[in-house]
């Protein structure tokens, strides 16, 4: 199982975070926490890989800050 932390840039209000959890529910994650600006991710990495998270939050309409 591996945790990971991920700094979000352009999130505002609770709709952000509602469509950033829209997004990730779509992956196979084991646990996932997000509040305005960062989102705390469990998952097994032989079946989601860390950029296929990256992307989802990506498509939500977000940037990932590096």
């Amino acid at each position: 199982m591996t945790t990971k932390e991920f700094q979000i840039d352009g999130m505002s209000c609770n709709h952000c975070v509602m469509a950033v959890k829209k997004e990730l529910s779509k992956l196979e994650l084991e646990s996932f926490n997000v509040q305005i600006g960062s989102a705390s991710v469990n998952f097994d990495d032989s079946k989601v890989k860390t950029e296929q998270i990256e992307k989802a939050i990506e498509e939500a309409g977000y940037k990932i800050r590096k």
